[in-house]
């Protein structure tokens, strides 16, 4: 089996949906709590671009992945960081893929003059804080009682890694 990323089409966001809503049911990836519509995805597709790109990840033409980057504000002194958001399908998890789409992502965010990123995990995604640690990301932080998930404040970590000094 070949890995194969690429750039994300509307065609995609019906997996790239399916796979998203598997994370919040879940319930250790996100602090959202309503599964997305196709609406809802369309919005949130719609505001990425050519510099905030969506890729997703295939096997064997399959979406078995997704990552964006995505605006971190709308002030011009942080036009150059962007937050990151990885998702893979549940039966890939553990493989590989994470960490295969993450290098592509930051190949692209060099590429459109990012100077880093950023991210927000959850303590109980150990897989992805591993993934993140072990690609060069640094804990800048934790946001304590930052949301609620099932009725209990959850705490978020705040991550980020330097693309270019």
């Amino acid at each position: 089996m070949r890995l194969h990323i690429r750039e994300a089409t509307k065609v995609d966001l019906a997996s790239i949906t399916t796979i998203y809503n598997q994370g919040i049911e879940e319930g250790n990836a996100t602090l959202e709590v309503d599964l997305k519509t196709a609406s809802d995805m369309d919005q949130w597709f719609s505001e990425h671009d050519q510099r905030y790109q969506v890729l997703v990840a295939t096997l064997n033409k399959k979406i078995c992945g997704w990552a964006s980057l995505n605006r971190y504000s709308q002030r011009r002194a942080h036009e150059g960081i962007a937050v990151i958001s990885i998702y893979i399908e549940r039966d890939w998890r553990g493989k590989g893929l994470g960490g295969r789409i993450l290098k592509e992502l930051e190949w692209i965010a060099i590429n459109h003059d990012f100077h880093k990123l950023v991210l927000y995990a959850l303590p109980t995604n150990k897989r992805g804080y591993q993934l993140y640690k072990k690609n060069g990301f640094r804990e800048v932080g934790v946001f304590q009682k930052h949301g609620r998930l099932n009725g209990n404040f959850i705490d978020v970590i705040a991550m980020e890694k330097i693309l270019i000094d």
